[in-house]
């Protein structure tokens, strides 16, 4: 909104408008305000959870504390999806298309964790919205991110295209950033691969089998992958909300290293320094990025141990499903598995823990554990470490791994 207005001013001559051109200043707006909604609305929404008596139906599982968590409010996600909408539509461009993807990507979520929680709390039914109904939301939103990614022209990609003959003799040359290139714009299906010199990967590749004609039809590869992806990371956040902060101080860190691939996709200069794909637009993704981290870390302030307000699945679900599509935006995907390997360790822990029961139970007619308990958290806090050393040390597992993950720019 304040782009679109201020850019008219800016055109009319009035001083200091275009400021707002300037994507390092509306996202540092963007944090503020993210972060003052979070405070502001934040106590007054916990508040009319408590009159409402919407609080957190606890189930004794033997942990320590675990019990003085009973009425503590839920539904907290309407905190963080407020203080990611408000900023956004005020200060991100609105006809950007990786904007309008990302916003339509939060209000489903919100919406599908919101009708889970909805369910638990004020129908008093604890298994809330069945899983198949989860699984059908979270794949509809994977086919609208997928078939917008695919097919809409404004998702395009500009590599470098170099004008001078690359031979044995000009390679040797130690001028070689100085060879004349120009920007060559396609439609692109390439994603970046980590740690792989030449590092690009086109899903393509995967039915070039098939013949040259074929690659018209590279959307049915490239869809299911997006809807797969955009399911795991939403459950693997999911599963993460089991501890005062865990969820939204991992999801920050997560979208403060989405938003510095997407400052460097959409600059040019830095995309040529970098030897990345330059993704015209993109930019307009750390505004959203801003907005999203100061979401979490505003949250924190009520949700940090010990936690006034749980985010529940409208936070939860939101939050994954959000940092999947942020990633299929800046084409780098194929890096998640190392960014959110907090939420995967998390998702796997799970499907270990069911998979080796069933096995052990059939084989031997009695149920076995790897662990303690799943998710992963629980297993440390049934080896008696406390909920906020748990939390600190995932957080920094999680920081670990997102500077690792901001290096693979340059490390090939």
């Amino acid at each position: 909104m304040f782009y679109h207005l201020f850019h008219f001013l800016s055109e009319e001559g009035i001083p200091g408008a275009g400021l707002f051109q300037y994507i390092s200043f509306r996202a540092a707006m963007a944090v503020i305000t993210s972060l003052v909604i979070s405070m502001i609305i934040g106590k007054g929404i916990i508040e009319r959870l408590r009159r409402k008596q919407i609080g957190e139906s606890i189930r004794d599982l033997g942990l320590e504390g675990q019990m003085q968590k009973q009425g503590t409010p839920t539904m907290g996600g309407l905190i963080i999806l407020a203080s990611i909408i408000i900023p956004v539509l005020l200060f991100a461009r609105l006809d950007n298309v990786y904007v309008l993807l990302l916003l339509g990507s939060t209000v489903w979520l919100g919406a599908i964790g919101f009708i889970d929680d909805y369910i638990k709390v004020f129908k008093k039914n604890k298994k809330g919205l069945s899983g198949k109904f989860k699984i059908v939301g979270q794949v509809g939103l994977g086919l609208i991110a997928g078939s917008v990614l695919y097919f809409s022209d404004q998702v395009i990609v500009e590599n470098k295209v170099y004008s001078q003959e690359i031979t044995s003799e000009n390679l040797l040359q130690e001028d070689e950033p100085d060879r004349v290139f120009t920007w060559k714009e396609t439609r692109s299906t390439k994603t970046t691969i980590p740690f792989i010199k030449n590092n690009e990967f086109d899903y393509g590749w995967l039915i070039s089998w098939l013949g040259e004609d074929w690659k018209k039809y590279t959307w049915l590869v490239f869809i299911p992958f997006v809807i797969l992806v955009i399911t795991a990371v939403s459950n693997g956040a999911n599963m993460t909300d089991g501890l005062d902060g865990l969820a939204a101080g991992t999801s920050g860190i997560i979208g403060a290293s989405l938003a510095v691939f997407a400052f460097v996709s959409g600059n040019y200069i830095l995309a040529d320094y970098l030897n990345i794909m330059y993704i015209p637009e993109s930019g307009e993704i750390v505004i959203f990025s801003a907005a999203f981290v100061g979401a979490c870390i505003g949250f924190l302030w009520y949700n940090a141990y010990p936690a006034q307000v749980f985010m529940g699945d409208t936070g939860s679900l939101a939050l994954g499903g959000i940092i999947a599509v942020m990633a299929f935006s800046v084409r780098k995907e194929l890096v998640l598995p190392l960014l959110t390997g907090i939420f995967l360790i998390e998702n796997v822990s799970v499907m270990i823990q069911v998979a080796y029961f069933k096995y052990t139970k059939k084989k031997f007619g009695e149920g076995r554990r790897v662990f303690l308990m799943a998710p992963l958290h629980h297993h440390y806090q049934k080896k008696g470490y406390h909920e906020s050393k748990i939390v600190s040390r995932f957080w920094i597992a999680g920081l670990f791994l997102a500077v690792l993950s901001i290096v693979t720019l340059k490390i090939r």
